[in-house]
């Protein structure tokens, strides 16, 4: 993961167009990590974020991501929420 990071961390950076804490900024890079820059950009998640959307909001966008070949997997969504609890920091 350590040298791919620097890709996911510019993904970050270019994707969002509001400020982020540092917590924020971490929880994104993993998620982005995870799941790859296309499904970031093309995400309710990034424009609730971008519009500053109230944080339940934001919340729900984020644990939807959960899944895999449709199925809920038991730890997506523990790092789905590991991913909130950072966010929300």
């Amino acid at each position: 993961m350590q040298f791919d990071l620097p890709t996911y961390e510019a993904a970050v950076k270019r994707l969002v167009k509001v400020p982020l804490t540092e917590n924020q900024y971490g929880a994104l890079v993993s998620f982005t990590y995870n799941l790859g820059e296309t499904n970031l950009s093309k995400s309710t998640l990034l424009k609730r974020i971008n519009s500053r959307a109230p944080i339940a909001e934001i919340e729900r966008s984020w644990l939807q991501w959960n899944k895999a070949g449709g199925k809920v997997l038991n730890g997506l969504t523990r790092r789905r929420q590991a991913e909130v609890a950072l966010f929300k920091r």
